[in-house]
């Protein structure tokens, strides 16, 4: 399922599923609300994308935004999500489990693993809030992972560009490693050809406007300031431009 290069788009509908394909992506990560970096989605959404869309999708297993120390309650409603979205069609999952002193909850990250069954599992960027990556590495490949995505512990893959090169090495052929977090067209090449990562992630989106014609300017429905006027879509352009960038670097490489 997962190529040797790949090119992965974080999408949340159907409709940038879409743009995704056409644009050349190798797979999807759905996700639910992208502005607290992405929490799982509704299971007719997952039954929709595979309608619509014959690109392997990974489906986010997050309960919701914020820190990735889970409760107890919580943990169980992690599980329950793996045998719905598994169920909905999703292809592969990602997750991600801390505790509190920042090391990776390792007995837990198991259980939904093997949960999981035999479909892949990326540990998303919870492993960037480590406190000790290379215990965290260690622990993910223990824990029966497939990938590892990552900004290299910074806020962005420009700023975490040596780490991501670090982490690359370490994990050798024992884990595929994502770089993913800010990623253009404009930086895309550098990034592979001075970390030698294989696999990328990137939203590629822009902001489409409502067409709503009346708008209510009294009140919002979310947080106060929030434009839900505006919502963010996959640009097809950007992942042909990301792809053309990606594809170039990696096949003058030395891979």
């Amino acid at each position: 399922m997962i190529p040797n290069f790949s090119f992965e788009v974080c999408i949340n509908s159907v409709e940038s599923a879409m743009k995704a394909e056409a644009g050349g992506a190798h797979r999807v990560e759905l996700c639910d609300n992208l502005y607290e970096g992405g929490t799982t989605p509704s299971f007719g959404m997952i039954g929709q994308i595979k309608k619509h869309s014959s690109l392997p999708l990974m489906a986010m297993i997050r309960p919701r935004g914020g820190d990735f120390l889970y409760s107890e309650y919580e943990f169980e409603v992690m599980k329950e999500n793996v045998v719905q979205a598994k169920a909905a069609g999703a292809d592969g999952l990602v997750m991600g489990l801390l505790k509190p002193d920042g090391s990776i909850d390792t007995s837990r990250s198991k259980e939904l693993r093997e949960l999981a069954g035999d479909i892949p599992v990326t540990f998303h960027r919870a492993f960037d809030m480590v406190e000790n990556w290379e215990k965290a590495l260690e622990d993910i490949i223990d824990a029966g992972f497939d990938m590892i995505l990552t900004s290299g512990l910074e806020a962005n893959v420009v700023k975490g560009q040596t780490r991501i090169k670090n982490i690359v090495e370490k994990a050798g052929k024992k884990i595929r490693i994502m770089a993913g977090a800010g990623i253009r067209a404009s930086n895309v090449g550098e990034l592979i050809s001075h970390t030698g990562v294989q696999h990328i992630h990137a939203s590629a989106s822009h902001s489409l406007t409502s067409h709503m014609q009346y708008r209510n300017p009294r009140l919002s429905m979310g947080v106060e300031g929030y434009d839900e006027y505006s919502r963010k879509s996959v640009s097809q352009e950007k992942v042909v431009q990301i792809l053309y960038a990606a594809n170039k670097a990696w096949k003058s490489g030395n891979f």
